[in-house]
């Protein structure tokens, strides 16, 4: 029977064996989350894993075991960290893996599956179809499936990453993780409610897949309706029913966060603290700003859990990002359509330091004005205040802009 203690137990053993092969990662104190939030804020940086994410240690443990029971190779299904963390693990163990990854799964993740030398097969539109396709390769190879969280040893793998955190860090009052499965909290929250019952583990979910919080409701696993998420790493319709115990009993609250609330976490991971994390390992960081009770002048430890991100995913979170900070901005108004007008305008940019990206005039839109044009400015500011005093001096001088 699965209980904190065992779980303990196997991670003593499993860091012996992960630590062959990953990272300890580093605990870093964040002075800037730890301003904004009024907490004692540390980053555990799982995102500079191997693999880039947290996923590594559970399957590098669960596949060694495998081997030494005499298997020759698995299967897993994934569209992204999963399979990236069974077939280095595979690759590092000596055995065969085989990844079942949806048709539509990025091809920067499949890349670097096959780069660590898994087999991948391409099947069905979602992971679910793809976890079908998987189960009968399974059968028909007898390999063994490595599931993502609902295991055992899997979730003694991700524990290591609480043993780090105490001999890191010492005392702490609480720690947030990211929920997807389930998998990586329940490791986290046995070990540090083993050997320090005091603190507190926070769960976080996006508010598009609150699975484990619905299903703590319904007091058992229950599916939920997903949509697209920031943190697609999280996005999972019912937790295993060994992660849904695990949480139920060790976990002392889950929060929810909105998609504005992750990608202005990225954003502020990345520039402030240079730490580039995806939407699932910002989620931990996105909870702490929109506000958790209880957490003044605490020391807590905030999981970013990997750093996978897509990079087109990551240009539309910058610039985002930018525009909330008032130092990206388009801005729209009708000019005389005359010689010189719109140096004019751009005198009054340049004399503020902005950088012109882009115009765009635009003569047909029935609202113009007779004899005016439309003109929209893209431009980038040196900081908000700066931008406050263009659209000033633009509205002084006559011109009436909009910011958008």
């Amino acid at each position: 029977m699965t209980s904190p203690a065992r779980i303990e137990s196997l991670a003593l053993e499993a860091r012996r064996i992960i630590m062959e092969h990953a990272h300890e990662t580093p605990l870093d104190r964040s002075a800037t989350i730890s301003r904004l939030t009024g907490s004692r804020v540390y980053l555990k940086l799982e995102s500079l894993q191997k693999t880039g994410s947290f996923k590594a240690r559970g399957a590098l443990y669960k596949v060694y075991l495998l081997k030494k029971r005499g298997y020759r190779g698995v299967v897993a299904a994934s569209a992204g960290n999963h399979a990236q963390g069974v077939a280095y693990a595979a690759r590092a163990h000596g055995v065969e893996a085989i990844i079942v990854m949806p048709e539509n799964a990025p091809p920067a993740k499949v890349n670097a599956t096959l780069g660590y030398g898994a087999k991948v097969v391409l099947h069905g539109e979602v992971v679910d179809e793809a976890l079908r396709m998987a189960e009968s390769i399974s059968k028909e190879k007898g390999y063994p499936l490595v599931h993502p969280f609902n295991d055992e040893e899997v979730i003694a793998g991700n524990a290591t990453i609480g043993l780090e955190v105490l001999e890191q860090l010492g005392d702490l009052d609480a720690i947030i993780v990211p929920i997807g499965g389930g998998g990586l909290i329940s490791g986290v929250a046995a070990v540090l409610k083993q050997r320090r019952p005091g603190v507190k583990v926070i769960g976080v979910e996006p508010r598009a897949a609150p699975k484990m919080l619905e299903s703590l409701k319904a007091g058992r696993p229950v599916s939920v309706g997903v949509a697209f998420s920031l943190a697609d790493g999280l996005v999972v319709k019912k937790p295993g029913d060994l992660t849904f115990k695990l949480v139920s009993e060790l976990v002392d609250d889950i929060v929810v966060v909105d998609e504005d609330e992750i990608a202005r976490a990225m954003y502020l991971l990345l520039e402030r603290g240079k730490v580039l994390a995806e939407g699932a390992g910002a989620a931990s960081v996105a909870a702490l700003l929109q506000g958790v009770k209880g957490l003044e002048g605490k020391r807590v430890v905030a999981l970013i859990s990997g750093g996978n991100v897509d990079l087109t995913s990551l240009e539309k979170v910058i610039l985002k990002g930018l525009v909330r900070e008032g130092r990206l901005a388009r801005i729209t108004g009708f000019i005389p359509d005359r010689p010189g007008e719109l140096r004019k305008i751009l005198d009054i940019i340049a004399r503020h330091k902005c950088n012109v990206v882009d115009v765009i005039h635009d003569r047909t839109d029935p609202a113009i004005p007779p004899w005016h044009a439309k003109v929209s400015i893209v431009m980038e500011a040196p900081s908000r205040e700066a931008l406050e005093k263009v659209m000033a001096e633009l509205e002084e001088a006559g011109y009436r802009f909009k910011r958008w």
